[in-house]
């Protein structure tokens, strides 16, 4: 297990958890991801609610992870590169605000690396303006159980196998140096 001083944690939303969270799972450094919601009005809110769009809530994800093993910048990279960080409040066909490209940061070190990577290592991957919003941090709702480890306990459910295996399958092409 990591060393407190050594453990941190990042909050992407980059359409349906789901993706993100396979994406980042068996990164090394990696301790956990969690899935959740963030950015909206509404306390505590339930999955059925934010599908709605109505309560202003991002799916995302939080990464739990030792940056003596993969830092912040390494995890913006990989963020930038396995979702479509250029159509607004859509991924694929996942349409709506909750599906939004976004960066919660902690600190301000992470703000200021986001902010980097986002004006100068995504341009270099997509053609079309990035429209990624960097946030401060809000409130996290963690999502309810079903939607935890939901790639891993659902592998040929249709949604994993057309959705979620092609940006796995970008995180071992282009990151396979970082894989657990």
């Amino acid at each position: 297990m990591t060393n407190n001083e050594n453990q941190a944690v990042a909050t992407f939303g980059a359409g349906c958890f789901w993706c993100v969270e396979a994406v980042f799972q068996n990164l090394k450094g990696v301790e956990k991801v969690v899935s959740g919601y963030m950015g909206g009005h509404v306390e505590n809110p339930s999955y059925r609610e934010i599908c709605t769009g109505m309560t202003g809530h991002a799916e995302v994800i939080q990464i739990h992870y030792d940056k003596e093993i993969i830092n912040f910048e390494t995890l913006c990279k990989i963020f930038f590169t396995t979702h479509d960080p250029t159509t607004l409040n859509r991924q694929g066909n996942d349409k709506g605000t909750q599906y939004r490209s976004a960066i919660f940061y902690h600190d301000e070190e992470q703000r200021v690396v986001a902010e980097r990577i986002k004006k100068d290592y995504a341009p270099t991957l997509w053609d079309d303006p990035i429209v990624t919003e960097i946030t401060k941090l809000d409130v996290f709702y963690e999502a309810e159980a079903y939607h935890q480890n939901y790639y891993n306990e659902n592998p040929s459910q249709s949604y994993c196998m057309f959705v979620v295996n092609p940006k796995v399958r970008k995180v071992k092409q282009h990151f396979a140096e970082l894989l657990k």
